[in-house]
């Protein structure tokens, strides 16, 4: 009888125990599993990592011409796919006609798509067409490429109305997870926003016209809460980097975007100091 006492002590002891610290093997067992569960199947998630960025034609804050700083900011990025504004190939002077995406893919070791808005005749017979316009620099092979028309006003030829006018890059890589469409567009810079309010009605039939995935990037030339602006938010999501872009010194706006659709999910943006161009560039990290 008093072994059967010690015994029946014993156990309700070890059972206050388990009681009062809520930890039993029986409890234990399925949250850790639970949670190793569910980390891996975040890290499983197919990622992504898209930039921004108006290189100002390869010259610096400072006005100085520089690609090969260009590129070093660019490489510095991490960057899977990105889309360039101000992109001049055999355009000028200012940068030395040179083929800023032919050289900056080298560099890069990178796909490129180059999508002039203007295409002109050489200064020079038996020169190469002065071209000027964006590009998508990716790290994933290109399947397919377009270079598609939004409305314009012309900044080469005074006093002609608004029209449509190529420069709007579509590119489709090769992504982890699947096929991705990727955009970069350049809009327009003046304080009227009606030209830009008709570039938005452009690129969103663009974007619905087709199903699946999708990442917008581009100088926007208007903050996110402007009007002409709101379409946008309501099929797209603004990986919002929480600084500003322009000027890149010390940036009083935030004129440069990197958006994407359903499924993808941001998981982190950020800007990135850095005077290489007149506009600082954004970087952001999606999931699908």
């Amino acid at each position: 009888m008093i072994i059967m006492r010690l015994a029946a002590a014993v156990m309700a002891v070890v059972l206050a125990l388990g009681a009062a610290t809520g930890t039993t093997a029986a409890t234990a067992t399925p949250t850790a599993t639970a949670t190793t569960e569910a980390a891996a199947a975040t890290a499983a998630r197919p990622g992504i990592t898209v930039a921004t960025y108006n290189i100002h034609a390869g010259a610096g804050e400072d006005g100085v011409f520089d690609l090969g700083r260009t590129a070093a900011a660019i490489r510095d990025l991490h960057a899977d796919v990105v889309g360039l504004q101000e992109v001049d190939v055999h355009w000028d002077v200012r940068s030395g006609y040179r083929d800023e995406a032919a050289e900056l893919a080298r560099a890069l070791r990178m796909h490129v798509f180059f999508a002039p808005i203007y295409d002109l005749d050489p200064p020079a017979p038996g020169a190469p067409r002065r071209r000027f316009g964006v590009a998508v620099l990716s790290r994933y092979p290109v399947i397919a490429a377009r270079n598609l028309e939004i409305t314009r006003l012309s900044t080469v030829t005074p006093g002609a109305p608004p029209a449509p006018a190529p420069g709007f890059a579509e590119v489709t890589v090769a992504a982890p997870g699947g096929p991705l469409r990727v955009y970069t567009t350049h809009l327009d810079y003046r304080a009227d926003p009606a030209v830009r309010r008709a570039q938005i009605a452009d690129m969103l039939a663009v974007l619905d016209a087709r199903p699946g995935p999708e990442i917008l990037t581009g100088d926007f030339n208007a903050e996110p809460a402007a009007p002409e602006l709101a379409p946008l938010w309501t099929r797209l999501a603004d990986a919002d980097p929480h600084g500003g872009t322009y000027p890149a010194a010390e940036p009083l706006k935030r004129i440069d975007f990197v958006t994407a659709s359903q499924p993808l999910t941001v998981r982190d943006a950020r800007t990135i100091a850095s005077t290489a161009s007149d506009h600082r560039p954004v970087i952001a990290r999606f999931t699908r």
